[in-house]
């Protein structure tokens, strides 16, 4: 299973990242980036409120039930074994972390997941590599754009890298070109006030632009 998820990863490029928005609304969202292209899709921890850690995961078992057949889900800003835990149990099949996290990275790994931990530095780069992970995402890339991507994935274009941070349908290109393999887009793609109102033809729109221009 995680070889069939490292390679649509590799094969779609783009994860949508989803943050505070949970249930039913969270299920037509799925829907909506799925009639545009997009395949994977992770919803976020909030590390802020810990009592609201089961809401992330029940959403993301109502995900894997209704659109499991069609898309690969996974959960975000897990920073912890616990987190780790309650993505795994309700379905999660890949992880996504802001931190590099030998624990995390290893556990996700035992556990038949796929490891994606942040890093922004060199050294931080090829430690989240040397612990495992089967990507690594270059967190923030806003402000550092993809002529740093470039320039790191110059001596270490054996790790497989993942934009996240300030990533849109209009630069994804140029962080693909620069030697990304893939991108993770929120804010840029989860309109929450598209959703609020039900316009979700707007967020399938859009992500297919993104799809097209991730085509590179």
């Amino acid at each position: 299973m995680r070889d069939i998820i490292i390679q649509k990863v590799l094969e779609k490029k783009i994860v949508a990242i989803v943050r505070g928005v949970y249930g039913e609304d969270c299920v037509n969202l799925a829907k909506a980036l799925y009639a545009g292209g997009i395949e994977m899709m992770e919803v976020t921890f909030d590390q802020s409120k810990p009592e609201a850690y089961s809401r992330t995961s029940d959403t993301i078992r109502q995900l894997v039930e209704a659109m499991g057949d069609k898309m690969i889900f996974g959960a975000g800003t897990v920073t912890s074994l616990e987190t780790l835990e309650l993505a795994r149990q309700a379905g999660a099949k890949f992880i996504v972390s802001p931190d590099t996290n030998e624990a995390v990275i290893k556990a996700t790994i035992q556990a038949g997941m796929v490891s994606m931990p942040g890093a922004l530095t060199p050294t931080e780069i090829v430690t989240a590599h040397s612990y495992g992970a089967d990507f690594v995402k270059v967190f923030p890339t806003s402000g550092l754009g993809s002529g740093y991507i470039k320039a790191v994935c110059a001596p270490l274009n054996h790790i497989r890298l993942l934009a996240v941070g300030g990533v849109s349908e209009k630069n994804v290109g140029e962080f693909l070109k620069a030697g990304c393999v893939g991108a993770g887009v929120g804010g840029n793609l989860v309109n929450k006030e598209w959703i609020k109102n039900g316009e979700f033809d707007k967020i399938t729109a859009l992500a297919q632009e993104l799809m097209a221009n991730a085509a590179v």
